[in-house]
């Protein structure tokens, strides 16, 4: 999902409906819409990485190209990708990836997919936040 502002977040994040087992991914996904959707209430451009579990995306290469293709201002880390245990080492190669190929980004960690914006709002400049990044002087 793009808005039509120019984007300046890249959210990363499990596709809901390639996480493998029994589970409705219905609520997960319409929550991550309903917090991308506070992107353009707010007039900032975000785009979504979402990559799967199941062995089919090359995570590396996926995630590597979301990253190159803008000069993104903050990337935000879903909750999927940091509250399990059994993600440790898919957390590490995102975050490595983030520094290697966007390392003037800040990175926001949201709660849930509702707190998306929030969370990228605390570090992106001008009116849309002033929270840590005002304290750094970015």
């Amino acid at each position: 999902m793009a808005t039509a502002a120019s984007p300046r977040v890249l959210v990363i994040g499990l596709d809901p409906y390639r996480v493998p087992g029994p589970w409705d991914p219905e609520p997960v996904a319409k929550a991550i819409e309903a917090g991308l959707a506070k992107f353009a209430e707010h007039g900032v451009g975000v785009e979504t990485c979402l990559v799967c579990l199941d062995g089919t995306d090359d995570v590396a290469a996926v995630v590597g190209q979301a990253l190159r293709a803008h000069p993104w201002e903050c990337v935000t880390v879903g909750g999927g990708l940091r509250h399990s245990d059994d993600q440790v080492e898919l957390l590490e190669l995102v975050i490595n990836l983030i520094r290697r190929h966007a390392p003037d980004a800040a990175i926001a960690f949201n709660d849930n997919p509702a707190t998306t914006y929030e969370a990228a709002a605390r570090w992106i400049g001008g009116a849309h936040g002033a929270g840590p990044a005002g304290s750094l002087g970015a």
